[in-house]
C-alpha cells in the first residue's frame, strides 16, 4: 500500500482502491482551503491511475466533516475581498468547481460516513453515487436559519433528495436527518453498525473492482449525464451565483449580525 501525507487529508492506493481520508480532526474535519486543495489532489492522481477502479471517502475523529470553516477564513475570500470587496469567484474556487470535480469524477466513489456530516460536509458525504453510513451518522445543512444564506454554494439536494418537499424542509428549517432517515429517503445506500462501517465498505469497494475499469467509466458516465441532462451542472453554478447575490445584501448582514450577538456556534443558532 502508498500513503501520502497531504494538508489535512491522508491518500493511500492499495491494488485498485484508493482512499481518500479528512484527517483535521481537531477542527472536526472542518474543510479549510488546504483540505480542499488536497482532496483536488488526490482525485486527480486517482483519475489518472489506471490501476485505480474505485475510490473510497473517509475521515479520522468522531465525525465525517463538519462543513465550511465557520469564520469564513479562507485565503482565497481575503484576496478576493481585497480586490473588489465581494466574495464571488473565490467561493467558486473553493466550493463549485471541487463538487463539480467530485460529481464529475470517472470512477465508481464509496463515501464511508460516521458521526456528523454538516454544511459543505453533506457535499462530500452525499454527492457520492454510493453512501454507506454507521448507525450513528446525521446530516444537516443549516445554512438557512444558521446563517442566513440560501443553502451552500452548490446546491445538490434537489437531485440527491429527487424529492421536491423533503429538499425543501431540509434547506428551509435545517432539518437534522438521522442515519435511518437518510435511508428511508434514499440519501444512503446502507445503514450498519459502526463497528461493521470499515469491512462493509471495502467489501463492497472490492466487489465493485472486479468489473473492467473502462465499463465501471461507461456505467458512471451514463449516470452523470443523466443527472447533467436534467441541468445538475448549470443548476450548481447557479447556486453559487445567488450565494454571492445574498451575502451583498444589507438584510443578510443585519441577520448576521443577529445571529452572532445570539451565538457565536453555528449549531446554537438554528
Amino acid at each position: 500500500m502508498k500513503t501520502r501525507t497531504l494538508d489535512h487529508v491522508i491518500y493511500e492506493k492499495d491494488g485498485p482502491i484508493a482512499r481518500i481520508i479528512l484527517n483535521n480532526p481537531e477542527r472536526a474535519n472542518a474543510q479549510t482551503s488546504q483540505m480542499v486543495h488536497s482532496v483536488n489532489e488526490a482525485l486527480d492522481d486517482a483519475q489518472y491511475d489506471y490501476d485505480i477502479k474505485v475510490v473510497i471517502f473517509k475521515a479520522n475523529g468522531k465525525g465525517f466533516c463538519s462543513g465550511h470553516v465557520p469564520d469564513g477564513s479562507y485565503p482565497e475570500f481575503k484576496a478576493e475581498l481585497d480586490a473588489s470587496g465581494k466574495v464571488w469567484r473565490s467561493a467558486a474556487q473553493l466550493f463549485l468547481w471541487p463538487v463539480l470535480k467530485l460529481w464529475e469524477f470517472p470512477k465508481p466513489v464509496i463515501a464511508q460516513v460516521h458521526g456528523y456530516a454538516i454544511g459543505g460536509g453533506t457535499t462530500w458525504a452525499l454527492l457520492p453515487e454510493i453512501t454507506v453510513c454507521s448507525d450513528d451518522a446525521w446530516f444537516q445543512m443549516p445554512l438557512v436559519p444558521g446563517f442566513g444564506l440560501p443553502g451552500a454554494e452548490t446546491m445538490f439536494e434537489p437531485w440527491v433528495f429527487m424529492n421536491y418537499k423533503r429538499a425543501a424542509e431540509y434547506l428551509y428549517t435545517a432539518q437534522k436527518i438521522s442515519a435511518e432517515q437518510a435511508l428511508e429517503f434514499g440519501l444512503a445506500n446502507r445503514v450498519v453498525p459502526a463497528d461493521e462501517l470499515e469491512s462493509t465498505v471495502e467489501e463492497l469497494a472490492a466487489k465493485i473492482a472486479k468489473a473492467p475499469l473502462i465499463t465501471l467509466q461507461a456505467t458512471k458516465a451514463g449516470i452523470m449525464r443523466a443527472w447533467e441532462t436534467m441541468g445538475f451542472r448549470t443548476h450548481q453554478q447557479a447556486t453559487n451565483d445567488l450565494q454571492a447575490v445574498v451575502t451583498g445584501s444589507k438584510e443578510f448582514q443585519e441577520y448576521m449580525r443577529e445571529l452572532m450577538k445570539r451565538a457565536a456556534k453555528p449549531a446554537d443558532r438554528v
